[in-house]
């Protein structure tokens, strides 16, 4: 079965927030979405279980061929969305590629068992609860950039030392080593997860977003 061809302006994918789904249809562009069904029987004649199949499958139908803006930290994240073969055990569980990094990396974005989005580097470290929360963390990051007074790089220990009292976690982003969290003023994003994922504790970074007012907050 040949790739399917699609349009170059994305439709984002339902359940998102509308400052989510503006940034993928105004920012993202589309590319040509490889069929991954077209390997199921190369993969079942592997030994991959058939769920974990439709389950790669599902997230190329929801998120392949999806291309976005660089990511503000993880060297800008995937090039292109795209689900890779599923690898695993039934012990351990299964996982696939979410997509190419854009420069060489020492760790890959995956898909973990359960469904989150991370990386795969000296261990398995995921990001959000899943790829909805990444997405909704990059459309997020273009957001306060564009409405910021001030952006401020905030790196490893300092990072600990932040005065989180008084923020509330950002929900949508979905965090899990990576979270987000908004004041009555600022937006702070904190990027734990080369820290955690290679265990390299200088690498921790947070950035914070400052003189937001409603809009820059809450919009979209």
């Amino acid at each position: 079965m040949a790739d399917r061809p699609v349009s170059s302006v994305p439709v984002a994918p339902a359940g998102l927030s509308r400052r989510a789904q503006w940034f993928i249809e105004t920012e993202g562009v589309r590319v040509c979405r490889r069929d991954v069904a077209r390997h199921r029987d190369v993969w079942l004649g592997h030994g991959i279980p058939v769920t974990e199949i439709d389950r790669a499958a599902a997230f190329q139908d929801r998120w392949g061929g999806l291309a976005l803006p660089p990511a503000p930290f993880y060297e800008g994240g995937p090039r292109v969305l795209a689900a890779g073969c599923p690898s695993g055990t039934p012990t351990e569980g299964w996982s696939f590629r979410a997509g190419d990094c854009r420069v060489s990396m020492a760790y890959g974005f995956m898909i973990g068992p359960d469904g989150a989005f991370g990386i795969d580097a000296d261990r398995w470290t995921p990001l959000h609860a899943s790829t909805d929360g990444w997405v909704e963390s990059l459309a997020l990051a273009a957001h306060a950039r564009r409405w910021a007074t001030t952006v401020t790089r905030v790196k490893r220990e300092a990072v600990d030392s932040l005065d989180l009292g008084g923020f509330e976690p950002v929900p949508e982003v979905q965090g899990v080593t990576d979270t987000w969290w908004r004041g009555k003023d600022s937006l702070i994003a904190v990027y734990r997860g080369e820290a955690e994922g290679l265990d390299a504790p200088q690498c921790l970074e947070a950035h914070v977003y400052s003189g937001l007012d409603e809009w820059g907050l809450y919009g979209g």
